[in-house]
């Protein structure tokens, strides 16, 4: 899978007035009570540089029994390790990445969410096909400073096994939230186990940290770009050290939890068999060198190992840019997310499993040939003006979607339930923009132009830079009001976010 090389281009009309944004304030105050609210960006960043090679740790898991899973995250302030370095984060149960909960279909999650910050939360369990409403998947509800709120969701007897993760969704407080480390990953598990010597779960973040180990706070020009973290981590962690013997098959679910950050990856000479993105799994593991994961997007990885020590490294991707941002604000910055050391012993037979060995799995269904109830047009727009009105905003940026910036008031897309419906994503800007739908599942069926030959099912889609792309849409199982919007999560905190309601 290797991503489309573009040149950058740059939209017409300035940037305007730099503004605060609404929304970061209280996060800051929150992390450290000594620190001046004057203190935009919480000190010098920097600091001391983040201790690399550490084995790699892997986040808590908490597994369902008997068809369930009930547990409590506490949102609060705490100190942690990122990167080696003593760091005052937002956390989930007092780490980062919070806890991996492995579920089957059917079960029910249970999660009473304690909002130990003092600004709004909620919880959004990405990707999963599960209800938006009520106490389920429910991105409206906010859960108030000291509160605490119980999230049930029921998953489907037949939902697609996969990687998935939660984080926050209160508008105009998500990037900020998730660039403090509040995020998780999910795990759907196979119906038939896959046989693999090594499991691995892996949380790829980034944030910035000043000199006394705050997260810094972001300008308004970083906000308008999407802002890319000075610490890319894994797990938490800064270039960890993975470690097998040759021959071993190992599984790798990796997370893309950035804010605004693409994730081209390599591991140059191992063997690399991708089961599936998203909810997507493929009939037969694929054979690839790389992988394009947009913020938000989630890969199912075999790795077979080779003698030797591979990088496994986050490539530069170019996802475009504005004016006056360029040599400013990194776009689409490389790093490396972990060392893969391979020595020893050949693995035993029993260890490496080979591709023959992965039960293959029915294909899924191909919505090309579904009745289509309804097509839509869905822009994409990034633009000089006034901003949110009343928002003390004037001159930023806007960010919309069909030229409206986000309101929960307002109802933009309402679907029939039981149908199917065609969507094109229309992107004006000069920036990519992953697009993401809650709830129900996506099938490509264009990208810029070119049919998708495959069934290729997604939860994010990215939208090139002044292109465009086709999806289907299945709107069953759940009615609800739910929304779509830009996964560069700045973005949709600054209005590209739209409602959609199926009744």
């Amino acid at each position: 899978m290797r991503p489309i090389s573009r040149r950058n281009a740059l939209i017409a009309g300035g940037l305007g007035t730099a503004a605060t944004v609404a929304g970061g304030a209280g996060l800051w105050w929150s992390l450290n009570s000594t620190q001046q609210p004057n203190g935009a960006g919480g000190g010098n960043r920097g600091g001391a540089a983040p201790v690399q090679g550490a084995g790699l740790h892997g986040p808590a898991e908490l597994r369902s029994a008997d068809g369930r899973l009930q547990l409590t995250l506490d949102t609060a302030p705490g100190r942690v390790e990122l990167g080696g370095r003593q760091t005052r984060a937002l956390c989930y149960n007092g780490t980062v990445p919070g806890p991996t909960l492995r579920l089957r279909p059917g079960d029910e999650l249970s999660v009473r969410l304690v909002n130990g910050l003092n600004e709004p939360t909620n919880l959004h369990v990405h990707g999963l096909h599960v209800s938006p409403e009520d106490d389920a998947d429910n991105v409206f509800r906010a859960v108030l400073p000291g509160q605490a709120f119980d999230y049930r969701y029921r998953l489907p007897p037949d939902h697609p096994p996969g990687v998935y993760w939660y984080h926050p969704h209160h508008h105009g407080m998500v990037a900020d939230q998730i660039f403090a480390g509040l995020f998780g990953a999910i795990i759907v598990e196979d119906p038939e186990v896959i046989p693999v010597s090594t499991e691995r779960v892996l949380v790829v973040s980034d944030t910035t940290l000043d000199s006394a180990g705050n997260i810094a706070a972001v300008s308004p020009m970083e906000r308008m770009a999407g802002r890319e973290g000075e610490l890319l981590l894994l797990n938490g962690q800064s270039n960890p050290l993975l470690t097998a013997n040759p021959g071993a098959r190992e599984r790798w679910r990796i997370i893309n939890t950035c804010v605004a950050r693409y994730l081209r990856l390599r591991l140059d000479g191992q063997q690399l068999q991708l089961l599936g993105m998203d909810s997507g799994r493929f009939p037969e593991p694929e054979t690839v060198e790389e992988l394009l994961l947009a913020p938000g997007n989630r890969a199912d990885l075999l790795v077979t190992a080779a003698a030797g020590e591979a990088v496994f490294h986050a490539l530069p991707y170019d996802r475009g840019g504005m004016p006056g941002m360029m040599g400013q604000v990194p776009i689409g910055g490389a790093g490396t997310l972990a060392t893969f050391r391979v020595r020893g012993s050949t693995a035993a037979p029993s260890d490496a499993a080979t591709p023959g060995a992965v039960t293959s799995r029915p294909a899924q269904e191909d919505l090309r040939t579904a009745a289509v109830a309804a097509r839509r047009q869905l822009v994409l727009s990034m633009g000089a003006g006034q901003g949110r009105r009343g928002g003390g905003m004037g001159g930023m940026m806007r960010f919309t979607i069909n030229g409206r910036e986000y309101s929960e008031a307002r109802t933009d897309t309402t679907v029939a339930a039981g149908t199917v419906e065609e969507w094109t994503l229309v992107n004006t800007s000069p920036m990519d923009h992953p697009f993401h739908l809650h709830v129900w599942p996506m099938q490509l069926i264009e990208d810029n132009g070119q049919d998708v030959g495959a069934v290729v099912m997604r939860d994010v889609v990215n939208v090139r830079a002044n292109g465009r792309a086709t999806v289907r849409i299945a709107f069953r199982d759940f009615g609800g009001r739910s929304v779509y919007h830009c996964h560069i999560l700045d973005h949709e905190d600054l209005g590209m976010m739209g409602v959609i309601e199926v009744r």
